[in-house]
């Protein structure tokens, strides 16, 4: 019989019990691994338990299961989220890694007697396609925001973020006004794996010229403490951007110029890494620093990629006989 939580009987949550969810995701440093976190974990539960949210009566009754129970629970989880509903390697890594740091702060706290040790991960091959697109074709997306505009001089302002920074979108969702020295021509910003540690960067003359005149005309607030890019739509006016609107941005400005491939922020970073590698003749250690990846190998793969290593061997072979 299969193992599930909706199956089992009603489980009694003590009045002194901690609310390890809740622990577990006021714990997290960055407000990005706090929204995914809930939301992975809230995947796991509405498939075990057929719950919209993971109440702390759901969360106990999962926690007090045994090892064997909730090993199958969670390898049954896996394997429907690979096998049926087919999603990436990291995807799937990342709900899993939800789980177990949730598991884990229950065994600290001495609520829970089983580990997700076992449950493994799927290999994810990294960076397999690093090409982007070529500086000539982000010339001509360059072109396509209206800067008469006030919508066209901020998608112009984040446009060049992307390439001349190769900033991830939500490096750039998570800047305020107080984050910006425009007379040092510098941005802080939270980078990815860095906590609440900012680190600044150093922006082009162009970048810097394109956010002067976005603050010339950006609306709301000018509190230090505001979002340095607000949605200028009615309903949203001065909110926050959202990551999804700036993907959107680069989706339809790109569609907009002509481009066939499908581009994203992220493509867009790897297309101003390989670019820079280019331009550096390879010269790994500077592009680290400009593309701020804390391993180096990583970036070895964006040169192998550029250089088409493997093509360059594969002709040669060929050459031999």
């Amino acid at each position: 019989m299969e193992t599930s939580l909706a199956s089992l009987g009603p489980f009694s949550v003590p009045a002194d019990n901690p609310d390890i969810l809740s622990q577990l995701l006021e714990n997290q440093k960055s407000p990005h691994t706090w929204r995914a976190y809930k939301k992975d974990i809230r995947d796991f539960f509405r498939f075990v338990a057929d719950a919209n949210e993971p109440t702390p009566l759901l969360v106990e009754a999962f926690l007090n299961l045994e090892q064997p129970q909730a090993l199958a629970l969670v390898l049954r989880y896996k394997n429907h989220l690979r096998d049926v509903r087919c999603l990436k390697e990291a995807t799937i890594n990342r709900r899993l890694a939800a789980l177990k740091a949730l598991v884990r702060l229950a065994n600290q706290l001495g609520q829970c007697r089983y580990t997700l040790g076992g449950i493994k991960g799927e290999k994810v091959s990294r960076y397999r396609d690093t090409t982007g697109i070529s500086q000539t074709v982000y010339r001509q997306i360059l072109k396509i925001p209206n800067q008469k505009t006030i919508k066209g001089k901020r998608d112009y302002a984040i446009l060049r973020l992307l390439w001349d920074n190769a900033l991830r979108r939500n490096e750039i969702v998570q800047t305020n006004l107080e984050d910006l020295d425009l007379e040092r021509r510098s941005l802080a910003i939270l980078g990815k794996g860095k906590g609440r540690q900012k680190q600044w960067v150093t922006l082009s003359a162009a970048t810097v010229t394109a956010l002067k005149a976005w603050l010339a005309v950006r609306p709301g607030s000018k509190n230090k403490i505001q979002p340095l890019f607000v949605a200028l739509d009615r309903a949203h006016l001065g909110h926050r951007l959202t990551g999804t609107a700036i993907y959107q941005l680069v989706r339809n400005t790109a569609k907009a110029a002509g481009v066939t491939k499908l581009l994203s922020p992220h493509r867009i970073r790897h297309s101003g890494i390989t670019a820079a590698l280019d331009a550096t003749n390879g010269d790994v250690r500077k592009v680290q620093k400009f593309s701020r990846h804390a391993d180096l190998n990583t970036l070895m793969i964006y040169d192998d990629n550029r250089r088409d290593v493997q093509g360059e061997i594969t002709d040669l072979l060929a050459n031999l006989i």
